[in-house]
């Protein structure tokens, strides 16, 4: 698991290594090596260029307003070298090239804890886990939510946090302050907020926020006793009122997609249930539309809360020429790819698996 950072400038079409480990992996069978790489933590608060975080994988990130870019959790290596879950929170300030470790444990594993709902406090924080989902929001509150607890217990979370970059405090929004061994929702009706309903545990969902500041998740995986189940859902968490809607999908595992007619909107039109441990990527545009790619483009419009099938999925990667826009060209199926939306609307995905291709979608 690697800790190397980039930086990626359209305009010159240039990578530049930001900072990170860049010794080989050590191999551990004829096939396969393994990167070891501790975090390097320093003084919890304190920025420093030597400070480093661990090599990791499925950890949450965010960019703020002021382009700072955060990172949480996920599995990997804590300052001892250990491999297991984790619930460091970083900041990287690419005008300083400095990272700080900002809250969280140095450890592996490390336990929740929550406090009081809906009470900030600087002792609060969530547990370790990988597969979270994540949102920022205008006025710079970061926000978390699930994931799963693997290496000591066999689990997925519910809960929903939020991070005040300022005070440096958490808070327990919403959900359960235990580990789920089942994975059930309070789904209440479609399109109806309400007090009780609750997105069931899972991890490798997919979040986006609207215009109006509202969260979005869609689908992700649960772990129950009868092994990884699947899920389509798509819910709407509204800060100002604290309540979850269920708007779309299957309250039910493993649906199969709705594809309607191509380029249509429909309120039937829904993604299926996918089957990766990672999430897909996404992506939202300049009007506040959500797009999902999962072998499929996808596109949802919150306002109507309708999915629209834009795109039908192709067989296999095809290239083209690089650097040249065809209607052919197609990055073929992936989950766990990086993901973002340029100031021209335009969306990029770079990698997933052992691939280091970068894409570029107009929608």
């Amino acid at each position: 698991m690697p800790n190397d950072l980039w930086e990626y400038n359209p305009a010159t079409n240039e990578w530049t290594f930001m900072g990170g480990k860049t010794d080989a992996c050590t191999q551990i069978s004829p096939t396969t090596c393994e990167y070891y790489w501790p975090g390097v933590y320093g003084t919890k608060g304190v920025a420093g260029t030597t400070n480093l975080p661990g090599g990791r994988s499925g950890a949450a990130s965010w960019t703020d307003s002021s382009g700072n870019f955060w990172l949480f959790g996920g599995t990997g290596y804590d300052s001892a070298g250990n491999i297991g879950d984790l619930n460091d929170l970083w900041e990287f300030n690419p005008t300083t090239k400095a990272w700080t470790w900002v809250s969280g444990s140095s450890t592996i594993n490390a336990s929740g804890v929550y406090g009081t709902m809906g009470t900030p406090s600087a002792s609060n924080m969530p547990g370790a886990r990988d597969g979270s989902v994540s949102w920022v929001d205008s006025t710079g509150n970061l926000w978390l939510f699930g994931g799963e607890l693997v290496i000591v217990a066999n689990g997925d979370f519910n809960d929903l946090w939020m991070f005040n970059p300022t005070t440096k405090a958490w808070t327990w929004v919403n959900g359960s302050n235990t580990l789920a061994a089942t994975a059930n929702g309070v789904y209440g009706s479609v399109g109806v907020a309400g007090p009780n309903n609750v997105p069931g545990a899972r991890y490798g969902a997919v979040s986006w926020i609207d215009k109006g500041g509202n969260l979005w998740l869609f689908g992700g995986t649960s772990d129950v006793s009868t092994g990884a189940v699947y899920l389509n859902d798509l819910w709407e968490y509204n800060p100002t009122s604290e309540e979850w809607a269920w708007t779309n999908g299957s309250s039910t595992a493993n649906a199969s997609a709705v594809y309607g007619t191509l380029s249509v909107a429909s309120s039937s039109t829904t993604p299926g249930a996918y089957t990766q441990q990672t999430a897909n990527p996404s992506w939202s545009d300049q009007k506040g539309d959500f797009w999902l790619f999962d072998g499929n483009v996808w596109e949802f419009n919150p306002t109507t809360e309708q999915w629209t099938w834009v795109s039908e999925s192709g067989t296999a990667v095809v290239y083209g020429t690089k650097g040249t826009a065809s209607a052919s060209n197609w990055p073929g199926g992936r989950s766990g790819a990086a993901c973002w939306t340029d100031n021209s609307g335009n969306f990029w995905l770079f990698g997933s698996g052992y691939r280091n291709d970068l894409w570029r979608y107009q929608p």
